[in-house]
């Protein structure tokens, strides 16, 4: 077989599985077929059901890993004239992998990793779900900022919960008495809960703890939570704006070149009548002879 003749049958492979792949047939079949794993793991967790009816969840489970099988086949085909381009995606490289280890003897040995594996089917879910995919993106796209925002409120708990043993260590050695305790009465003040009681605590040892308090609330509470939320909604737009670019229609294919060299000399044809047209237009009348 002719290499030429490999890439024509590439491309119909390509073109046939493509139309299957973008179908609403095929998109709603893998989105009911995700459903169905997600209620069968559901069912498994009640030991009166496993132990009535396993051979036929055993069955179910193998006729998933096949329909899944043949679905991720089905996305590469539509790709086999461009492979490149199907891991360039990379919601095919994540199911490739979670089909793929299924087949892997340690994971089928192993019923937690089996089990894992088969939970991660139903995060697919999401490329069906053009706004839980934004979400997803969003997240990860978050993680840096959010790394930052880590960083930055661990030195707020450390300095403050410093502070705190310092001046309340002797008085209330059960929330101040050492550093891990400060840190931990310190974080559940940042979500407001027993915020009064602390007060109450704090003004019994000192008036001056009100500033304390107030300071940490402020900045632990109100200004690194709004943080986080400024750094969570850029990421979603930045999702997307990215979601909608890959939206957009692609645009029309170029002529062959062919037609774009029978175009061209076509025009240079008018113009070269037009040129012609002017210069006739242009020549000087000889004058008749005396």
């Amino acid at each position: 077989m002719s290499e030429r003749t490999a890439a024509r049958l590439r491309r119909r492979l390509a073109a046939h599985s493509r139309r299957v792949v973008d179908s609403g047939a095929f998109t709603t079949t893998v989105f009911c077929l995700i459903t169905a794993n997600a209620a069968l793991l559901g069912v498994e967790t009640y030991t009166g059901v496993v132990h009535q009816w396993h051979a036929a969840l055993k069955a179910a489970e193998h006729l998933f890993l096949a329909a899944f099988t043949a679905e991720i086949l089905l996305r590469a085909a539509a790709h086999a004239d461009r492979p490149g381009d199907f891991f360039r995606d990379p919601w095919n490289v994540f199911d490739l992998l979670v089909v793929t280890v299924a087949f892997v003897p340690f994971a089928r040995e192993n019923a937690t990793v089996l089990r894992l594996l088969r939970l991660a089917r139903v995060l697919r879910a999401a490329r069906f779900l053009p706004q839980l995919r934004i979400v997803i993106v969003a997240v990860g796209k978050s993680l840096p900022g959010t790394l930052s925002f880590l960083l930055v409120g661990a030195l707020l708990l450390y300095v403050y919960a410093m502070v705190g043993w310092v001046f309340f260590a002797d008085d209330d050695p059960e929330h101040y008495g050492s550093l891990g305790r400060a840190v931990l009465t310190l974080f559940l003040l940042m979500t407001l809960d027993g915020l009064g009681d602390a007060v109450r605590a704090g003004l019994e040892i000192s008036r001056w703890s009100i500033l304390y308090f107030a300071s940490f609330v402020l900045l632990g509470s109100f200004v690194l939570v709004n943080l986080l939320i400024g750094v969570v909604i850029n990421s979603l737009q930045e999702a997307s704006a990215l979601e909608a670019g890959q939206e957009r229609p692609v645009p029309a294919q170029p002529p062959p070149a062919e037609e774009s060299i029978l175009a061209l000399r076509a025009r240079i044809a008018d113009a070269r009548r037009t040129l012609d047209d002017l210069e006739a237009g242009l020549e000087p009348s000889v004058p008749p002879r005396r």
